[in-house]
């Protein structure tokens, strides 16, 4: 029996996934261990939460919404150890949940805040072991894309520079209740084995730079000198959405005065 009776508020974007088949392909893809610490963000009204309490039988879910709280907990009730946040995400620390252990995320996230989440999970990304989540396919596409394509930009790098990517499935609108207006998809994050060495604000503002002016040359949209890009062995006549994340790095490693290799240079790849 529901004991979810408010309807889906159109003011935090809330779409409750609906179907059990995308759900269990979630499940499936989670695939979750014994031991493993699992967070669940915005867990609405359980349609993960529960069967994935039933399997694991430990769960922690941060929710912003007060009236889905009480009724989530009894819903819980004797399927395992769930603990429920109340919360804005974005106000959450990662890295203190996670203390001595790292944990996997997974979430339905709202669409209206979704990239804001990224960027939020992206400074605690050392104590992540992984993340799935269902996002605006659009959103999917643009985080996974490759230099030179039209989908490659900001969230693609900045993403791309800590994360293994993959997009897993997509998922149609008649999956959730009520329908968005778009498709979605299923996106699998796992940050990568080598911590950042870089300058990761003077990174962010770079790439900010350059996308802010993503139609001009390189040498028209950053301030480097042509020493700096003969030194980097890029070419000033590329445009900031042929450079792959790599080079972005290697270009704050060198405003930032830190030593470079010509033998990692993938511009246009």
């Amino acid at each position: 029996m529901s004991h979810f009776k408010a309807p889906p508020k159109k003011q935090l974007g809330q779409h409750f996934l609906a179907d059990r088949g995308v759900i269990a392909q979630i499940l499936l893809a989670i695939d979750p261990r014994p031991g493993e610490r699992l967070v669940e963000i915005g867990p609405g009204q359980g349609a993960i939460t529960l069967p994935l309490l039933r399997q694991h039988h430990s769960l922690t879910v941060i929710e912003f919404d007060r009236d889905l709280i009480t009724p989530l907990a009894i819903s819980a009730e004797g399927l395992g150890d769930l603990t429920i946040i109340h919360k804005d995400v974005l106000q959450v620390d990662f890295g203190k949940l996670a203390g001595d252990e790292r944990i996997r995320l997974v979430g339905n996230l709202p669409y209206n805040i979704s990239t804001p989440i990224l960027f939020h999970v992206l400074e605690h990304a050392e104590g992540i072991v992984d993340m799935h989540f269902m996002l605006q396919k659009e959103v999917v596409e643009r985080m996974v894309a490759r230099p030179s394509t039209p989908d490659y930009g900001r969230l693609s790098v900045m993403l791309q520079v800590r994360f293994a990517m993959t997009k897993l499935f997509n998922v149609g609108p008649g999956a959730f209740r009520p329908p968005p207006k778009v498709e979605s998809a299923l996106v699998r994050l796992v940050p990568l084995p080598e911590k950042p060495d870089w300058d990761e604000v003077l990174l962010e503002r770079i790439v900010r730079e350059a996308f802010s002016a993503r139609r001009k040359t390189l040498r028209n949209a950053l301030a480097l000198s042509a020493p700096d890009y003969e030194q980097l062995g890029i070419d000033p006549m590329l445009r900031p959405e042929n450079l792959s994340a790599a080079d972005y790095v290697r270009v704050a490693r060198q405003v930032s005065g830190r030593p470079t290799s010509r033998s990692s240079v993938r511009s246009g790849a």
